[in-house]
């Protein structure tokens, strides 16, 4: 680790569908020292109608606990802090108005992960805080979805998220809190559907040892080490027998169990069916808890900030690979965005050096992907594929923002077809899509030609490209006639695009 990241503090905050957490620890040499961590029962997903809206409940019960968490970040730089949102903000229609309201309370940006990202992150959690193993299964149930990992080190290596928690499946399988075994068979039945489609993979693949990590296996576990299993381990015959000592309540809210705890107790019996349903379908013998999670995870990756751009830029080869994507146009055109970049990002407001450079980078070498489809409305096939793809290291609006840039690289320019962003302005992600454009633009006749000497200038929101060849169009008809067809689209939209053209 370089020493730029010693001696300092960190903090990562997991705003999960039915508790809000938060972990803070100081760097120091190479180790990542736990400070303290915070916990807030929030019950986000208990606010989601079935038009998944999030009500305005819910919205302020999450705000007031960001209040308390901003208290304990002050005088937190902005990158030593990493926040990220999983299934119930994924969902919700209205989750912009969260991310807003949200800012005004913590002046930190809030990611929300796709369900993979957040299965990889979990994975990595619990691979950072456990003795090395030759390969674990980790098992993560949270309020609104369930993430399962195989991997090996702090590689994932099959990696899954399925929408089924503890709180989404006490609202669709416990009503009002009736507790029956015909329901608690239902949910395990419905549990074991979602699991079918990698169950047999994951069983065939194998693994060292099993770990369970969050509140719904750590509140198992302990009302199992209360019934006397004092080494905490989790069996298929232990989980039978608190099944059997379930039966004798008919309401969720009469349970009473050594063990659990009163805030646990609505969505234990949900989580346990799944629970059950996980063991069942990959035939595991044995659970062990691990305190490691998302959170540990983020931070983690934070101890070296390189690993995170190190695993985005494997995804984005990987990706470029598999799509038979021509890297030497590809890494052509991404220098050019670069050095185009580099000469207006002042005028932009945009750092150097910024994400959003890194976002122009990815999506440079990326803008190509779609041709594996079809070489007609390529920019739309590759959008496709970069907003549906698992693309391990993004987060959702990172992901969103790439299909974005590669969906305008070319023809008409439809930007009511634009999309808001909670991390990214508006005026930065058009001044991105006119640097990709003219990037490939430059290359169009994919050709090695030196564009060292091309220069972009704004000027009154004119962009001017020139060069030092005074003779560079004269001497390239394709490409004067491609910028003068990029002028008419830019026109279009009341943009102004100048070039020099002897």
């Amino acid at each position: 680790m370089s020493n730029a990241t010693t001696n300092r503090d960190v903090a990562a905050i997991d705003l999960g569908s039915n508790s809000f957490h938060m972990v803070v620890a100081k760097v120091i040499d190479q180790d990542l020292q736990l400070v303290s961590k915070h916990k807030q029962r929030v019950h986000l997903a208990s606010g989601l109608d079935k038009q998944h809206n999030l009500d305005n409940a819910s919205i302020e019960r999450g705000l007031a606990c960001l209040a308390i968490f901003a208290e304990r970040l002050q005088g937190f730089e902005a990158e030593n802090v990493r926040i990220a949102a999983t299934h119930t903000l994924r969902e919700a229609n209205n989750a912009h108005i969260f991310l807003q309201r949200a800012r005004e309370v913590l002046p930190f940006k809030i990611e929300i992960i796709p369900g993979i990202e957040e299965a990889r992150l979990i994975y990595l959690g619990v691979a950072h805080t456990q003795p090395q193993s030759d390969s674990k299964l980790v098992i993560d149930i949270g309020g609104g979805s369930t993430e399962v990992i195989i991997g090996k080190g702090f590689e994932p290596e099959l990696v899954n998220s399925k929408q089924m928690g503890c709180v989404s499946y006490t609202r669709s399988f416990f009503p009002n809190g009736e507790l029956s075994i015909r329901n608690f068979t239902a949910a395990c039945l419905a549990a074991e559907q979602k699991l079918e489609s990698f169950a047999s993979t994951y069983r065939k693949k194998g693994w060292d040892i099993a770990f369970g990590s969050s509140g719904s296996i750590k509140a198992i576990r302990e009302v199992l080490i209360a019934m006397g299993h004092y080494d905490g381990v989790i069996t298929p015959e232990r989980l039978d027998t608190l099944i059997i000592a379930l039966q004798q309540w008919k309401c969720i809210n009469d349970i009473e169990l050594e063990g659990l705890s009163d805030e646990r107790k609505p969505v234990f019996v949900a989580g346990l069916a799944i629970l059950m349903a996980v063991m069942h379908s990959l035939k595991i013998n044995q659970i062990h808890f691990s305190e490691g999670a998302l959170r540990e995870g983020l931070l983690y990756e934070m101890e070296d900030g390189l690993k995170h751009i190190d695993i985005r830029m494997r995804t984005t080869e990987s990706l470029a690979s598999k799509h038979l994507v021509d890297l030497n146009h590809a890494t052509h055109v991404r220098n050019t965005a670069m050095i185009l970049f580099n000469q207006v990002h002042k005028t932009l407001g945009i750092k150097n050096n910024s994400e959003l450079s890194d976002l122009l980078q990815w999506s440079a070498l990326l803008h190509e992907v779609g041709l594996s489809i079809s070489l007609q409305a390529f920019h739309r096939h590759s959008a496709y594929i970069l907003r549906h793809t698992y693309m391990p290291g993004f987060n959702q609006e990172q992901q969103r923002l790439l299909a974005m840039l590669v969906r305008f690289q070319r023809k008409t320019l439809k930007l009511n077809d634009l999309e808001d962003f909670s991390l990214f302005k508006r005026k930065h992600i058009m001044g991105l899509i006119r640097i990709l454009r003219l990037s490939i633009l430059l290359h169009g006749q994919r050709n090695d030609m030196p564009l060292s000497d091309v220069t972009l200038s704004i000027e009154n929101e004119i962009w001017m490209l020139s060069n030092k060849n005074s003779q560079w169009l004269t001497q390239n008809k394709l490409l004067q006639a491609d910028l003068v067809s990029e002028q008419q689209y830019w026109q279009d939209v009341e943009w102004v695009l100048t070039f020099q053209d002897d």
